[in-house]
């Protein structure tokens, strides 16, 4: 399969969940239940995001290996416009692990709803436009 077709395939599965994140966002005073589906979806989200832009910056002739290598480069090329903020993500992804705990989910529920999903969004709606 050509880097074209992987990074365009990519971007279906991203924007899959991409959507489910969405739908979830926009409950108001989510159960902890969907609290915990919330924060699944992010992180979910949050994965496809990166490999989609690793694999389409591999289909643009540039070399990553990591998250934190895709994430600078997508930033240098304009993908991304809070290059500070996407790091903060990378680094704060472990925080979804800890959904058991309330506060944790809480904050976390949060920083998705007010800081995360408009930068996943942003995102989305670049490479949106690239796929067609």
């Amino acid at each position: 399969m050509d880097k074209e077709t992987r990074w365009k395939q990519r971007f279906q599965n991203f924007e899959k969940a991409f959507r489910l994140l969405e739908v979830s966002k926009k409950i108001a005073q989510p159960s902890d239940t969907e609290r915990a589906g919330l924060i699944q979806f992010f992180e979910i989200t949050f994965e496809l995001a990166w490999k989609t832009l690793k694999d389409y910056l591999e289909s643009q002739g540039f070399q990553v290996n990591s998250p934190r290598e895709t994430l600078k480069q997508a930033f240098q090329v304009n993908l991304l416009l809070d290059g500070h903020t996407w790091m903060e993500i990378l680094d704060n992804r472990n925080l979804t692990t800890h959904t058991y705990d309330e506060a944790i989910s809480l904050q976390v529920e949060r920083l998705i709803k007010e800081k995360y999903f408009s930068l996943l969004k942003q995102l989305y709606e670049t490479l949106k436009t690239k796929s067609s």
